[in-house]
């Protein structure tokens, strides 16, 4: 299947599926898709915490049990499921070279720089932080780098960490969406690890006219840079897509460790206890919900709702039973979890739909792509790369 017809199929069965996937059980009491699946809904209610848990951490799982129940996850799953793209053996790196690199970072680097061809091109890192991946593949491929980067204190850590490496770098201290960033992609083998949202798609936009050697793009956090809707890249792309609906395509948290879980979970229950408190008392409607401050979430519970209603302009009785609301929110909380299985059904299908547009984007370009994974998903969950170089 070439990318054109995956992303066709992959957008008709979201288009006739948007039902279980478009609204966020977060935002409505009860999703519409209830009312015409009962079987579903009850199911899905049904579940217990360590089967719960068990989907957190097993997509397998979860696809294996809404098969029956839902005739679009097999569908979906076939049509998300791509090649593993060709790796070639790396020669070990100097440890010295590893001390300031966490552990699962690293890995992902090594898998990277595996994923891909040799490069006699110049290397220009796109938004590359401390620039370790580009160091990497400089001395692999023995040949220059660039890195931009538009944080001070990173690009000063990377010519720190350049000095003495063997490495010819440079270092731009830039904004990767100014006009002026795409000079630097000229002639150039770009890569860009986890480039967020308009960050990787800027790359893809002006390809045409920027002359870039090659592409390695690993993309993440679709919804950055999307706050008025998403432009898509390709001809034939005409799924709409809010912010809210690019955020579920990133939703996975299968590498949190699981006291992070919990506090997201507490977290969850605080806000949707937050939000009953407050259509009890103006009504029912779907508000929008701001991101709350770090600081409050080491209030208690009754403090964090003082400071949301403060901020939401929410009047509050002298007198209120913060004991039923929390309850309330961790029920809310329970049943937002249980329905969320069907929706994030549908995350990776939308993931894969962004990536091939991406690929068709590079494509009408005139590069030649090839689009796969390069790690497991449990060293991250955005796992898929666009390898593109220029057609012959």
């Amino acid at each position: 299947m070439n990318h054109r017809e995956r992303l066709l199929e992959l957008q008709s069965e979201l288009h006739a599926h948007e039902a279980f996937w478009r609204p966020s059980p977060f935002q409505v009491r009860r999703p519409a898709w209830c009312e015409a699946h009962p079987a579903l809904a009850d199911a899905v209610l049904g579940l217990d915490e360590a089967t719960l848990d068990r989907f957190i951490v097993d997509p397998d799982a979860v696809r294996a049990w809404l098969a029956p129940r839902l005739s679009a996850a097999e569908r979906l799953e076939a049509l998300c499921t791509v090649r593993q793209l060709a790796a070639r053996d790396l020669p070990p790196r100097d440890p010295r070279a590893d001390l300031f690199i966490p552990g699962r970072k690293l890995a992902q680097i090594e898998a990277f720089a595996a994923h891909g061809p040799a490069t006699a091109a110049p290397v220009l890192e796109w938004c590359a932080g401390k620039g370790h991946l580009g160091r990497r593949l400089a001395l692999l491929d023995r040949v220059p780098v660039r890195l931009l980067e538009i944080d001070s204190a990173l690009c000063g850590a990377a010519e720190r960490l350049a000095d003495g490496s063997g490495v010819e770098q440079s270092v731009t201290c830039g904004d990767a969406l100014d006009e002026g960033a795409r000079r630097h992609v000229r002639g150039h083998a770009v890569v860009a690890l986890h480039a967020c949202g308009e960050l990787h798609r800027t790359l893809v936009r002006h390809a045409a006219q920027d002359h870039a050697h090659s592409y390695r793009i690993a993309p993440c956090c679709y919804h950055l840079g999307a706050a008025e809707g998403y432009r898509p890249l390709s001809r034939e792309a005409t799924l709409a897509l809010d912010e809210r609906a690019l955020r579920l395509a990133v939703t996975e948290t299968v590498t949190a460790p699981r006291n992070v879980r919990r506090r997201l979970a507490r977290d969850q229950a605080w806000k949707l206890g937050f939000v009953a408190l407050r259509n009890e008392l103006e009504g029912e409607a779907v508000r929008s919900f701001k991101p709350v401050p770090a600081s409050w979430l080491s209030l208690d519970f009754v403090g964090y709702c003082r400071a949301l209603a403060g901020r939401e302009g929410v009047r509050l009785p002298a007198a209120v039973d913060w004991d039923h609301w929390l309850a309330v929110g961790e029920r809310r909380r329970d049943e937002v979890r249980r329905f969320e299985v069907v929706r994030h059904a549908f995350r990776r299908a939308l993931e894969v739909w962004l990536v091939m547009d991406l690929a068709l984007g590079l494509e009408e370009a005139g590069f030649s792509v090839q689009a796969g994974t390069f790690c497991a998903r449990a060293l991250t969950p955005r796992n898929l790369l666009l390898l593109a170089r220029r057609a012959a």
